[in-house]
């Protein structure tokens, strides 16, 4: 038997949005220090913060607004100020952004204006935020006919999440099981006014065609078409689940970590493969290439012979090849074409590679040789050193061979010199007649990469020469 509540319930959703109907919604939600509303100023974005005010009472964490201003209309600075005065009337505190919307040459209008606004509102995220925006069940429908269209896969087919970890909290999207016409009934019972972007019906733009020219001709067709295209997405959510889930048991199963075994994941089939590709590119917080250059990755790069050098490149990212490890990683910095002057008690940052400072520890490099100054150079070949505890020299390239390090490692990885000759290798290698004797204490140069992790001889993270 139905208890009242949920009765009423009932009574609500056949009657479209309400405010009641969002609270189970919200409470599904991770838990809220705050609330922050993406207030456009239109239709959507103003029921859901009125439908806010509303239940203020009954909220666990308070509500704020936030507008961002792009500037591409010419009436961008009234609307913002009707927005501030629309949250001071409901006393709701605001915050309005101004942002350089205009695209780049070869870039979307609307993905550059989409990008700058997230970027301001991620920028006011604070721990515990959870970002509400007013997207609805029939914007979820053309975002999947948009990467339908795209060629998209799964993940893009599943449109837009109800709730994804988003700066320092989440972005939540409670209005995606209610239709624009449900919220607009709700805005004008409500008595509620809103702004109209005029842009909003120019049909150049992707999505206001789709809006203004395709839907309207599908419900003439298929009156559900809305429901059921959002239907469609969620199975497709459903679906990355798994595959998710599937390439969590290949990555286990490979060993994949800071490189995935060429060996192992040529044992999977190619779908497979690819699937463990995307979501272990995705997992180290880089973007995922298109399908020609996933396959290129694993025809090209994985597929290359075991002393070969290969490199796929694309925007964000590259995949290279070393022995048996396939890496990805984000493009790397030019080296510095000049030798830098470093003295051990200082901090040197060489911009977009990583931060070379030293301390003193037994056998480190003799403090005398070091007062004659020392300079810092990247990517010179030939050179050869004999480390300490070796008993004889070495080229680099061998001992860099010996240490497994990937050749772009090396090259960006600082050779300290002392009046021309090679005295260190940073976090490598100290050569041995530059080092005070074990007995001693000298300066021991540490090397901290920017988001790469190397590994010394003995495989920890280097830190200081290897025995």
């Amino acid at each position: 038997m139905r208890t009242p509540r949920a009765r009423r319930r009932d009574t609500l959703r056949l009657m479209g949005f309400d405010p009641a109907l969002l609270l189970p919604i919200l409470r599904r939600l991770p838990p809220a220090q705050r609330y922050l509303v993406a207030f456009s100023g239109g239709c959507d974005s103003c029921v859901l913060l009125h439908a806010l005010v509303v239940l203020r009472g009954q909220l666990t964490a308070p509500v704020a607004a936030v507008h961002v201003d792009h500037g591409l209309q010419s009436g961008s600075e009234a609307w913002l100020q009707r927005c501030e005065a629309q949250c001071a009337a409901w006393q709701v505190p605001f915050v309005g952004r101004r942002v350089n919307a205009r695209a780049r040459a070869g870039e979307s209008g609307e993905a550059a204006a989409r990008k700058a606004r997230y970027d301001a509102m991620r920028a006011l995220m604070q721990a515990g935020d959870v970002l509400l925006a007013a997207h609805h069940r029939d914007d979820q429908a053309e975002t999947f006919l948009l990467q339908l269209l795209r060629g998209a896969g799964p993940r893009g087919l599943a449109a837009m999440p109800e709730c994804t970890p988003f700066g320092s909290g989440y972005l939540a999207r409670p209005l995606l099981g209610f239709t624009r016409d449900e919220i607009c009934a709700y805005a004008s019972r409500a008595g509620l006014h809103w702004i109209d972007d005029p842009s909003n019906f120019d049909t150049v733009f992707d999505r206001n065609y789709l809006r203004n020219e395709v839907m309207p001709r599908l419900r003439q067709r298929w009156p559900a078409a809305g429901r059921v295209i959002a239907r469609a997405a969620t199975h497709q959510a459903e679906s990355v689940q798994l595959l998710d889930a599937l390439a969590e048991i290949d990555a286990a199963q490979t060993g994949a970590g800071e490189a995935l075994s060429v060996a192992a994941l040529q044992t999977l089939s190619g779908a497979r493969a690819r699937n463990l590709l995307r979501w272990w590119i995705r997992s180290r917080g880089l973007p995922v290439p298109d399908a020609t250059r996933l396959s290129r990755i694993l025809d090209e790069v994985a597929g290359a012979r075991v002393d070969a050098e290969p490199c796929v490149k694309w925007q964000g990212a590259e995949a290279r090849r070393y022995r048996d490890g396939l890496f990805v990683l984000a493009p790397p910095a030019p080296i510095p074409a000049a030798a830098l002057p470093w003295e051990p008690h200082s901090e040197l940052v060489v911009p977009g590679l990583g931060i070379l400072n030293a301390v003193l520890a037994p056998g480190g490099l003799s403090p005398e040789v070091c007062e004659a100054g020392l300079t810092v150079r990247f990517g010179v070949a030939g050179e050869r050193c004999r480390p300490t505890g070796h008993a004889h020299h070495r080229t680099l390239k061998k001992l860099w061979q010996q240490a497994g390090v990937p050749p772009w490692v090396r090259e960006r990885t600082p050779l300290l010199y002392v009046e021309g000759r090679l005295a260190a290798v940073a976090g490598r290698w100290i050569c041995a007649e530059f080092a005070v004797s074990a007995r001693e204490t000298g300066w021991l140069p540490i090397w901290r990469p920017f988001g790469v992790e190397t590994k010394g001889e003995n495989g920890d993270n280097s830190s200081g020469p290897a025995p």
